[in-house]
């Protein structure tokens, strides 16, 4: 298929340098990593730094307490290698236990929902074992923001107004925190959070050791073990209102905490247009990616068109319903068996020239497909308004927005750093929201929801089951040639996340767009398939698109059978990506322009 000729300009150019490259969904975090590099550190310097910050100046879409998962390779090293920092079900929290308290699905705000923190820990993990500076010298950053103040932007105050009443009735400490002279603090308004400054300066002090990996080491003992833990095992012990509508204490111990460490493994990998893609495991969405990709290689369709727009749609479908019924951490396929050539020929047959409104999985490896009872439905009745739940289904102006249920969304981070030595990070943080749990008073930040992404129903590779990891959605990208990683990329978005960067890699490694052409190019998403989060519904053949795709390719969408809403000009997605480019020795950054947030860095 040929390609729509890129556009002659673009919103900002493609950065290039020699030094080094970083881009995130917020400028402080870009500039903080920026800075490190400056200074000589590296990648993993820089990564870490800039997610601390991100903590605390995007309280609305990441926190201490929640999840990141990364890729990454090492200048020694090409071979792409995932970081684990998805925190599995506690102990205490199994499906039984969940339905006897008379729930029907995990809710989505609540400490119900919170997995074992995963994402502080995942962070020092990755400065242990690859970057050269101490924790004081990675925190000082956040500790600055949190201590003395940050402008917050206007999606940290329209979250807050979402969710204030529940504050005021529900979550005091909350409260306390996020209404400032009781009100939601306006766009552009300094907030500090005094608590986390406090807690992230212990956690800096506890830095003792002979060495600097037995410092980052004391850290992450004191993190998991010692006054950390011991506060958020007493903040769940306390009921508290749930987005079920209903009160529940949590079930998180100082034990599951102190039982588990972040971890690195192995990628899936596969293949598309002479390049691998390195994606998280089966217990993440990462391969879902890789067989949108295996479904469209033979002829790699244009989004911008109508027939490649239809084809884009209904190969993320089939994908996704893979999901649905085949991945979680215990799951019983191979990324083998869903990428085998046969099985994907199978599912590409399935592509037909209307929409499907069907959740159709299939057959991997010969085995027949189970999903949940509630992951086929539409919109899940009985939705109480004005709760906090998680990811949207939607992403309206690149950031949260307000359901058809009234109930706030929220959404995610991510990052993408590289340096002159050839170290390559891509992360994507979320979870641990100000929305997502009561704040918890003396630490300064909220937990996690990420189980709410696991099933009540007995039986599925994402039952919710103690000690096992709930699917997370988070899934940062690598691209690699013979030679190492070209392209580090990843967009905040819940279940959208891998669907946009499916169009940038067709616009860039097939279409030939530069990067950041590729980021500014209308975007598109499927929203027929089973939500990962709360209320977990769907729209059949519903798909949401930028108004810049056109009335002609938005009509024939529609008389395809696609239920298509408009999200406006500027909507969709916050991709942002660095990158290599061997030939002529330098490296790149690109960011999204949408919400005027993300910024790429470099020189």
């Amino acid at each position: 298929m040929t390609f729509t000729r890129p556009p002659a300009f673009t919103t900002r150019p493609t950065l290039e340098g020699t030094v080094g490259m970083a881009a995130s969904t917020h400028w402080a975090a870009s500039a903080t990593a920026m800075g490190v590099l400056e200074r000589n550190g590296n990648a993993f310097d820089a990564a870490v730094a800039a997610a601390f910050v991100l903590q605390v100046v995007e309280p609305h879409l990441n926190g201490p307490g929640g999840d990141m998962t990364a890729i990454f390779t090492t200048a020694g090293d090409p071979a792409p290698r995932v970081l684990d920092g998805q925190g599995p079900a506690p102990a205490g929290a199994s499906a039984a236990r969940y339905r006897d308290a008379g729930l029907d699905r995990v809710p989505g705000a609540g400490a119900l929902a919170a997995a074992i923190p995963g994402a502080t820990d995942a962070w020092l993990l990755l400065l242990r074992e690859h970057g050269t500076l101490e924790v004081a010298d990675v925190v000082g950053p956040a500790v600055g923001y949190a201590r003395d103040g940050f402008p917050a932007v206007a999606r940290v105050g329209s979250t807050v107004a979402a969710v204030a009443d529940l504050f005021r009735e529900h979550w005091p400490a909350s409260a306390a925190l996020w209404l400032p002279d009781g009100r939601p603090p306006a766009p552009g308004q300094v907030l500090r959070n005094p608590a986390w400054a406090a807690t992230l300066q212990r956690l800096a002090d506890a830095a003792q050791g002979p060495t600097r990996e037995a410092r980052v080491d004391a850290v992450r003992t004191v993190w998991a073990e010692g006054f950390v833990a011991e506060a958020v095992a007493a903040s769940c012990r306390t009921p508290h209102r749930h987005s079920s509508g209903t009160d529940h204490a949590g079930v998180l111990t100082v034990e599951d905490s102190a039982g588990w460490r972040a971890s690195v493994t192995e990628p899936a990998v596969g293949t598309f247009q002479g390049h691998r893609i390195a994606k998280t495991p089966l217990w993440g969405q990462g391969p879902a990616l890789l067989q949108m990709l295996a479904l469209l290689e033979p002829d790699a369709p244009d989004p911008a068109t109508e027939e490649g727009a239809h084809r884009v749609l209904e190969a993320i479908k089939l994908a996704q319903a893979d999901r649905e019924a085949w991945f979680g951490d215990d799951a019983p396929i191979t990324v083998a068996e869903l990428l085998d050539p046969g099985y994907v020929a199978q599912r590409r047959a399935l592509i037909t020239d209307e929409a499907s409104p069907e959740v159709r999985p299939g057959r991997v490896g010969g085995r027949e497909p189970r999903m949940a009872e509630l992951a086929t439905a539409g919109v899940a009745p009985g939705v109480t308004a004005g709760a906090a739940v998680g990811e949207p289904t939607v992403t309206l102006e690149g950031e949260p927005g307000t359901s058809s249920h009234g109930e706030m969304r929220g959404d995610t981070c991510h990052l993408d750093v590289v340096d002159r030595w050839g170290n390559v990070v891509s992360a994507t943080p979320s979870g641990g929201w100000l929305q997502s749990n009561p704040t918890i008073p003396e630490l300064g930040f909220a937990l996690g929801t990420r189980l709410q992404m696991t099933w009540l129903e007995e039986g599925l590779p994402s039952t919710l089951t103690p000690g096992r990891r709930p699917r997370t959605t988070l899934t940062p990208t690598l691209v690699l040639d013979d030679h190492g990683p070209v392209v580090a990329l990843g967009s905040p978005g819940g279940d959208q996340q891998d669907q946009w960067q499916l169009l940038y890699l067709l616009r860039t490694l097939v279409g030939g767009w530069s990067p950041q052409a590729a980021i500014d190019a209308p975007a598109l998403h499927t929203t027929s398939s089973p939500g990962s989060f709360w209320p977990r519904d769907r729209e059949p053949a519903g798909a949401t698109v930028e108004d810049r795709l056109g009335d002609a390719v938005i009509a024939g969408l529609e008389r395809r059978g696609h239920r298509v809403t408009r999200a406006g000009d500027w909507a969709l997605g916050r991709l942002s990506a660095v990158g290599i480019d061997r030939d002529r020795g330098v490296l790149w950054g690109a960011a999204n322009p949408r919400g005027m947030q993300g910024y790429a860095v470099g020189r």
